[in-house]
């Protein structure tokens, strides 16, 4: 049963996550992905909206106006103070200009490159090189300051050769060099469990995306995010384990909007947040 231990709201009670405050994730933030079909006819503007529902911080991604969506790195910076928000983290391709991407991310104190999209990979091997070129751009980030992240959807949670990639990935990366970003929804649509890869890997796993998974959903359905709340994904049990296991970052993601608008999923989001104890 596709994430079973999740669905149940009183997951794992008692257990050492309950001890974990709701405050650690206080400070979520927002994937700008999530307003990829508003965002580019006016990011200032929409930016702004997003302060005002209670975000603190962004995760940016390479858009169609770059990372910092036409503006200066600097520019975007001061947009963010003004808000009173802070860019944490930025998705992007690690494969092209990546030097200089640190160089203009470390200059405006971005915490975290990441890398978004590995691809299903055929072979075993394959995910061990991917490793060895992400302890690389790691090397390249801790030069400038910065972190190097790597964000999984499903298929790095599906076995290959007996094995799973996540472990494979996480095992043949330097925890020096190398953080991982969970996307919740994705572990969840592969049929695992968060919280026991928390577990499993206390530490690696410093940011995560807190998007949720229509109830009912077929396993085969990936395209089933749905705002929070109205999903199957006990994230008050999730999001406790996270941060007792060391996740820094709380970046919420959607994908889908079956019954209503980016910005006022994105509101909607928020609000549960700042409610769920």
């Amino acid at each position: 049963m596709l994430g079973a231990g999740l669905i149940a709201g009183n997951l794992l009670p008692g257990c050492k996550t309950a001890f974990a405050s709701r405050k650690t994730w206080n400070n979520f933030g927002l994937q700008l992905y999530t307003l990829r079909d508003v965002l580019p006819a006016d990011p200032k503007g929409i930016i702004t909206q997003v302060a005002s529902f209670g975000y603190k911080e962004i995760e940016s991604y390479e858009g169609p106006q770059g990372m910092f969506w036409g503006m200066k790195n600097t520019g975007f910076r001061q947009l963010l103070d003004d808000l009173g928000m802070r860019v944490v983290a930025s998705h992007c391709n690690v494969e092209k200009d990546f030097d200089r991407k640190v160089e203009e991310a470390a200059e405006i104190g971005i915490r975290y490159l990441i890398c978004p999209w590995l691809g299903p990979q055929p072979k075993l091997d394959d995910y061990k090189a991917a490793a060895e070129r992400f302890n690389r751009y790691g090397e390249t980030c801790k030069k400038h300051g910065l972190r190097f992240a790597y964000h999984n959807h499903d298929y790095s949670f599906v076995p290959v050769e007996g094995q799973v990639p996540q472990d494979v990935l996480i095992q043949h990366t330097d925890k020096e060099l190398v953080d991982f970003e969970m996307d919740i929804y994705w572990v969840v649509t592969a049929g695992q469990d968060p919280l026991a890869w928390f577990e499993k890997y206390p530490d690696r796993f410093r940011l995560c995306h807190i998007k949720d998974r229509k109830k009912a959903a077929e396993a085969s359905d990936k395209d089933a995010s749905t705002t929070l709340g109205k999903g199957s994904i006990a994230f008050s049990s999730v999001l406790r384990s996270a941060a007792s296991h060391g996740m820094k970052h709380f970046i919420v993601e959607q994908e889908r909007y079956d019954d209503t608008t980016p910005l006022d999923a994105v509101k909607d989001n928020a609000a549960y947040l700042k409610n769920l104890v």
